[in-house]
């Protein structure tokens, strides 16, 4: 993996902490990663199987 450095409004940072702390994710890491790859399946690969 490497390493990538963002910036995030507040709101999303608590967002993500609270996704953690109901265990729904190990970490923040974790929660973006999964919500990039939902991402470019939804944006960029379905679109390139039609």
């Amino acid at each position: 993996m490497k390493l990538v450095t963002v910036l995030l409004p507040e709101a999303y940072l608590e967002g993500l902490d609270e996704l953690v702390r109901a265990n729904m994710y190990p970490s923040r890491s974790s929660a973006i990663r999964s919500s990039v790859r939902d991402l470019l399946k939804k944006e960029l690969w379905e679109k390139q199987r039609k």
